[in-house]
């Protein structure tokens, strides 16, 4: 690959790295013949459908008819879920030696808590609560223990094994440990629903630090690869917006939790939970902000170059979705009306940002370029 064919890649020592992340990014699953692909990647479709619901779910407007859109994208992220999980029983592939998409078995989870909100706060319409509840904890306690299951031993692999050049983070690292800050968030939400209240909670905040400490360390080493290699080839942009999704899905689970506190914890406590979704909050929406900035200026950059379309543009979704329902939850909280006036626009290019995501990809599918891989040269 030289500059001419990127714009933005500079050469050095990770060339060859960087050519490997693209082909598989482009060829999950090289073979000596073509082949149907599935990868674990497929379920951010689940998680930037659910989102769309979910966020719709917790703004502090009402907008009349939202609710039933809302629950429709729902169902629909349902349906999507059980379609990909037998897939997945089908194809049964590991991606152990992809490193690309092993990274990505973090999706799955988060998938399938993502629905299982999505249940609690809208399914629950048709189900009603009390089977609303138990789907919704079937669906947390299965994306919990997978999700730190794969939040322990994508980094071991990492960790593990040699070959990595410098300038091999991308966006997807941050996916294995982002699993357990949705767990916080939607584990926030069955406090309210089961006996043992205290220690779901503590156990969540127990998850914030997981994902948030881990996530701060990848994040550093994105930064750098950027600084000091470039931004590399076109079809990894997309993934800079996940940084957004452990930034907004700690404001929204902090926010939950502090709310979920209230006649759990004693006091103090109670009421520092509640400080701390508001002084935590704010600042760390500011560095999403001053993000998603770099990344749209460099996602502009690169689009005027040429930015084809991968299931690696699902990155545009469910990360800014969290930073929905973060800026969603400190407007209730603050009652500011900037922070509601965020929230709607936000929402509004999430929307927008799904539909342009979700086209593409039924187009994709539709005419097999998703699905096939011609056999490599």
């Amino acid at each position: 690959m030289t500059p001419e064919a990127d714009d933005g890649y500079r050469g050095g020592p990770g060339d060859r790295t960087v050519e490997i992340m693209t082909a598989l990014l482009e060829r999950p699953a090289r073979r000596t013949t073509p082949v149907t692909l599935f990868g674990p990647n497929w379920f951010a479709s689940v998680m930037g459908t659910g989102i769309v619901a979910t966020a719709a779910a917790s703004l502090p407007v009402h907008v009349p008819g939202l609710r039933v859109l809302a629950t429709v994208v729902w169902a629909l992220a349902a349906v999507l879920l059980v379609v990909l999980l037998v897939a997945t029983v089908r194809h049964r592939t590991s991606y152990a030696d992809d490193p690309v998409l092993f990274h990505f078995w973090g999706a799955p989870p988060m998938a399938l808590m993502t629905v299982g909100a999505g249940t609690l706060l809208l399914g629950r319409d048709w189900l009603g609560e009390p089977l609303a509840v138990v789907v919704d904890l079937v669906l947390w306690t299965a994306g919990t223990g997978f999700g730190l299951v794969v939040a322990v031993l994508v980094p071991y692999r990492m960790m593990t094994r040699t070959g990595d050049r410098p300038d091999a983070a991308f966006g997807g690292w941050l996916m294995p440990v982002v699993s357990p800050m949705v767990s916080a968030a939607t584990g926030a939400l069955l406090v309210p629903h089961v006996p043992a209240r205290t220690e779901l909670l503590l156990a969540c905040y127990a998850m914030v630090g997981i994902s948030l400490f881990a996530a701060l360390v990848v994040i550093s080493q994105i930064w750098g690869r950027l600084v000091r290699h470039g931004v590399g080839p076109a079809r990894l942009v997309p993934t800079l917006w996940i940084v957004l999704g452990p930034l907004g899905q700690s404001v929204t689970a902090v926010h939950l939790l502090g709310r979920a506190s209230d006649g759990v914890l004693s006091e103090p406590y109670a009421q520092g939970a509640q400080l701390a979704a508001l002084l935590y909050g704010v600042p760390v929406l500011g560095f999403a902000a001053f993000w998603a900035a770099l990344a749209g200026a460099i996602t502009v950059r690169t689009a005027r170059a040429g930015l084809p379309f991968s299931l690696t543009w699902w990155s545009f979704t469910f990360p800014v979705g969290t930073v929905v329902t973060g800026v969603s939850g400190l407007a209730v909280r603050t009652g500011s009306a900037l922070l509601t006036a965020v929230a709607v626009l936000l929402y509004a290019a999430l929307v927008a940002a799904w539909t342009v995501v979700a086209t593409r990809t039924l187009r994709g599918v539709r005419r097999g370029d998703l699905l096939k891989v011609a056999p490599p040269a």
